[in-house]
């Protein structure tokens, strides 16, 4: 996929992590015409991924001294990503920063006066915002077709992935708490959390229950020590009721189901039905969340993960843990 940007109106992207995540960003800053450089504290690392896309390898302070370098992505352990996303902003460079963009509230609210000081495109990487299955989603509930939502509940489960700072929780949940959020178009009124640690001390398993001023309700499930992958959204609506399965096949990633329900003189009565499946266009999440921070870039326009996106799921996943079982 090539942007829409001519070469003159190109940004120029670094990207910081030459780790897996990083390296896919590099990956789709290059196929897309922007990466100038990357950057790692290992500097062979960061050499063998800069001579993989013809890029430049740099260190983090050489990036915020080049005032040829529009915009920075941090693809870093999350311990390291408040720092230098601030950091970032100070030197007047555009940032997109992966989740969690920082490990407290203190942390990311710093992250967020910092980007409304700076005037500048400050966004998070919710990378399934940009899922055309997803915005499918957004749009059917906002044109009513599954009518007033009720309840949200999602399953990200799997194996592996075991960090050293990081729990199920904070790991795995961001990815669907930004979606519930972005659907309910509000923040939750009622956090709970229950997490299990099975390993070490750090959870395996997480539950997160929310409740919203709206009444709508949602539950999370997040783990990475299940024996099958799972990558599951499920909103129940008034009218029908919708699926976004990331883990199947591409034309039956969205389902509809109008499941018939009345009520009668025996109670509440049911008829299933076979689901809809929707057509969706082609398109890697990755590619067009990149796209669109080049296009904020170029255009002045308000990222639709901005980094306060990401402060509020870092508020939701503090409130949320409470408590182990």
């Amino acid at each position: 996929m090539q942007s829409p940007l001519s070469p003159e109106t190109m940004p120029k992207i670094v990207v910081v992590g030459c780790g897996y995540w990083g390296s896919n960003h590099a990956r789709t800053f290059a196929e897309l015409g922007a990466l100038y450089a990357v950057s790692d504290r290992h500097d062979d690392r960061a050499a063998e991924l800069a001579g993989r896309h013809g890029a430049r390898a740099m260190s983090f302070d050489e990036v915020l001294a080049d005032p040829a370098v529009d915009g920075v992505v941090l693809a870093l352990p999350p311990q390291y990503h408040a720092d230098q996303a601030i950091a970032v902003l100070e030197a007047g460079k555009h940032v997109l920063v992966e989740k969690p963009i920082a490990l407290s509230v203190a942390d990311a609210r710093r992250v967020v006066d910092a980007a409304q000081k700076a005037g500048l495109v400050a966004m998070t990487g919710h990378v399934l915002r940009f899922h055309p299955a997803f915005e499918a989603l957004e749009a059917m509930i906002a044109a009513g077709e599954l009518g007033a939502v009720r309840y949200i509940h999602s399953h990200r489960v799997g194996l592996g992935k075991f960090h050293a700072e990081n729990d199920a929780l904070w790991d795995i949940a961001p990815h669907d708490l930004s979606l519930i959020l972005a659907l309910t178009g509000e923040k939750p009124i009622s956090v709970r959390g229950v997490g299990s640690a099975m390993l070490n001390r750090l959870s395996d398993f997480a539950h997160l229950h929310l409740q919203f001023a709206s009444g709508v309700r949602s539950h999370v499930f997040a783990s990475r020590l299940n024996p099958y992958r799972e990558r599951r959204l499920t909103v129940i609506g008034s009218k029908a009721m919708a699926v976004f399965d990331d883990v199947a096949p591409w034309n039956q990633k969205l389902a509809v189901y109008r499941h018939k329900l009345w009520e009668d003189d025996n109670g509440w009565q049911s008829e299933m039905v076979d689901p809809d499946y929707i057509d969706i266009p082609d398109g890697m999440p990755l590619t067009r969340e990149c796209a669109h921070f080049l296009d904020c870039i170029a255009t002045g326009e308000k990222p639709r993960t901005p980094v306060a996106d990401g402060l509020a799921v870092i508020e939701i996943l503090s409130e949320g843990t409470v408590r182990h079982d």
